[in-house]
């Protein structure tokens, strides 16, 4: 009996420290992403060794090798997250206006509050070239991008018969490709000029433009 007990006592020990263990590691997955993204930032994925990225987030070249198998793999771990932050940032600006769609009240919204931050596409640009070079790495980047349109789309499917699109994109699958379009066109300026203000003022412009007959120009791009 005594036995039984002993290890009917220890169990609840077990659990707990297997939860330590797995914060603890989640902990360290998401402190080698941020000192990663700080890094590939700073010099570029083609310049940064795993070192770097151990001694940035203060490990061991044990705890990265523990969470992810190559330089690769924790590239495509940071694009990931942010890429599903961008389409999150998306479809929930897009689903305010219920089944129509208030398209100048929706682009406000999508550019509002996208992610337009020059770190991130300087990371975004680096993963671009590399996937350029790499048919693997271009079909993962490939099919992150149809998710984001696959989002959009979905969106503007939902309100057709409430909202017109303009005929010449085609369908919903055209005018998704043509926002994502614009966006990539707009954050590769704002990589030169670093201007946030402006990027975010003539992405509004030109989504508008995209969706609408023109007639919903934003107040600021009157002036």
């Amino acid at each position: 009996m005594h036995g039984i007990h002993s290890r009917i006592e220890r169990r609840p020990t077990v659990r707990a420290t297997t939860g330590r263990v797995t914060r603890r590691r989640v902990r360290t997955r998401a402190n080698l992403l941020d000192a990663a993204f700080a890094v590939f930032a700073a010099k570029g994925f083609g310049h940064v060794s795993i070192e770097e990225i151990c001694e940035a987030a203060g490990y061991s070249r044990g705890a990265f090798y523990s969470n992810f198998s190559s330089l690769d793999e924790l590239f495509f771990a940071l694009y990931r997250e942010r890429a599903e932050l961008i389409a999150e940032q998306v479809s929930g600006a897009l689903a305010l206006d219920g089944p129509g769609l208030d398209v100048p009240a929706a682009v406000d919204r999508v550019t509002d509050a996208l992610l337009l931050d020059r770190d991130w596409l300087l990371v975004k640009t680096d993963f671009l070239v590399h996937a350029a070079r790499d048919p693997e790495v271009a079909r993962t980047l490939l099919e992150h991008r149809a998710r984001l349109r696959e989002a959009i789309a979905d969106r503007l499917a939902r309100a057709r018969g409430h909202t017109a699109l303009p005929a010449v994109l085609g369908d919903t699958d055209g005018a998704a490709h043509a926002v994502v379009a614009a966006y990539d066109g707009v954050t590769t300026q704002l990589l030169l000029d670093r201007d946030v203000e402006h990027a975010r003022a003539w992405l509004k412009q030109l989504l508008t433009a995209l969706l609408t007959d023109g007639s919903g120009t934003p107040d600021h791009a009157k002036h």
